[in-house]
């Protein structure tokens, strides 16, 4: 005999009693607004987690999306968090998002593209901390941590460096009882191991990096003797039922979706671009040098099929790669770049970046000065960036250069959606999405519990086929 099963007892129960979801699911951060107020809400009331897409906007911006979703759903819900993105171009946003994070109550952040533990994140996962009448310790704060490698995870698995803590309280942004309690815990409960995903990935197998980080997981908690152990999860190549219940079959406590929402009807990305990713298979993905890390050599994952952005940006890092200046390249190299690449003229792009940074960053524009090769960059993360906006906007000549952020899982998704109600995208919802690969894992994992108990079960046990939940 083997008892029924429910989308909601999969993975790790503890994740919903944290966190006051209904399912062990979390729709992602996908950035500059793509993630919108909209998807947020629309998650939280289907009972998942979710998370606003705030990286790369202004804090204006942020905070009027905050402001939406307050409005919607109440200042006291916490049942969906922002997300803080490493920004080692601009040192001070960290801690200038984090301070508004703080001032509008947001008590969940999504920590992305982290090479090493930054003061901001330490700064809000120990801020508040307090004990219960029992003597435990209660965060105000959650740190949720998306990593792809190893020792980034141990840095958010280990209590926070001290020197990092006497920082904070020397800046008084830490009282010395919020220091001493941070000492005891984790910076982040939960770690998301970022496989083969869209955006910031390193293209690891999630059968590789998961039970890695599990390993690494039950080592620090056993050496910190953590009174609760924190929680694994699974995020890159989600987009099936069949990956779902895989990531929770092989000890994912909870499941993060990133690329399949961006078709939805509550995605910041235009039309134009939510059709081009419907069409997508599998394969239809390359990497591509990555705006705000462009001189570091950090590449992003992105759409290939009906955009050019990807080969485009590769000349860009070509380019870069082989000359001091855009002065000291041959003539004929800067107009092909300019013809065949930048769609503008080399002053004409530097006028602009010019007239950003004076404003947002003016040690830039004094570097760039001083340096040809820095100023190089910024012209050429001009493009980098403008790709992701006219994407956003639906820019119709900008159509080969858009930059849309995708992984394997959105081919996935769109082959076992073919020819069911979620086929088209106007019938892409976040909420309908997330039932449905719930309740397929569900049923696979289901399947697969009564194969192991000898039942002879046809394919088409595991074969679930989307259909309208509520």
């Amino acid at each position: 005999m083997l008892p029924p099963l429910f989308p909601e007892w999969l993975g790790d129960r503890s994740f919903l009693a944290a966190h006051a979801v209904r399912f062990p699911y979390a729709i992602g951060e996908m950035a500059r607004g793509i993630a919108t107020p909209a998807m947020v809400i629309a998650g939280v009331r289907a009972g998942v987690m979710a998370f606003y897409g705030s990286a790369g906007l202004r804090l204006d911006e942020i905070e009027r999306g905050i402001g939406e979703i307050h409005a919607a759903l109440g200042r006291k819900s916490a049942v969906w968090g922002a997300n803080l993105i490493h920004s080692p171009q601009e040192p001070g946003l960290e801690l200038a998002t984090t301070d508004l994070f703080h001032r509008l109550g947001v008590q969940r952040v999504s920590a992305s593209a982290f090479m090493r533990l930054q003061p901001a994140i330490v700064w809000f996962a120990a801020k508040g901390l307090m004990r219960d009448p029992g003597g435990g310790i209660v965060r105000a704060g959650r740190i949720i941590a998306k990593v792809s490698r190893v020792e980034v995870a141990r840095q958010f698995l280990s209590p926070p460096p001290e020197a990092m803590l006497r920082e904070l309280r020397t800046a008084g942004r830490l009282t010395e009882e919020e220091a001493q309690l941070a000492a005891r815990i984790p910076v982040a409960e939960d770690v998301t191991a970022e496989a083969d995903s869209g955006g910031h990935t390193d293209n690891r197998p999630l059968t590789v990096l998961l039970p890695a980080l599990l390993s690494l997981r039950d080592e620090l908690t056993r050496s910190h003797a953590y009174t609760i152990t924190p929680r694994i999860g699974a995020a890159g190549g989600i987009g099936t039922p069949a990956a779902v219940a895989a990531a929770f079959a092989a000890g994912a406590a909870y499941v993060v979706t990133g690329s399949v929402n961006q078709s939805a009807v509550e995605s910041g990305l235009s039309a134009n671009a939510r059709a081009l990713l419907a069409e997508a298979d599998s394969t239809d993905v390359a990497m591509a040098p990555a705006a705000d890390m462009f001189e570091m050599g950090v590449k992003v994952q992105v759409l290939k099929r009906g955009t050019l952005f990807a080969q485009r940006g590769a000349k860009l890092s070509e380019f870069f790669r082989r000359h001091t200046s855009i002065e000291d390249a041959p003539p004929e190299d800067v107009r092909d770049i300019e013809q065949n690449v930048l769609g503008r003229s080399v002053a004409e792009i530097w006028a602009d970046t010019q007239a950003h940074f004076l404003q947002a960053d003016p040690a830039q524009i004094e570097r760039a000065r001083r340096d040809g090769k820095h100023r190089m960059a910024l012209i050429f993360r001009w493009y980098l960036f403008m790709g992701a906006q006219w994407a956003r906007e639906g820019v119709e000549e900008r159509r080969s250069d858009y930059q849309i952020w995708c992984g394997p899982a959105m081919g996935a998704f769109n082959a076992w959606a073919k020819d069911s109600f979620l086929a088209p995208i106007e019938s892409r919802s976040v909420a309908q999405i997330a039932l449905n690969l719930m309740e397929g894992a569900a049923t696979v994992t289901r399947a697969g519990q009564l194969r192991s108990a000898g039942v002879a079960l046809p394919p088409s046990a595991f074969d679930f086929r989307p259909r309208p939940l509520s």
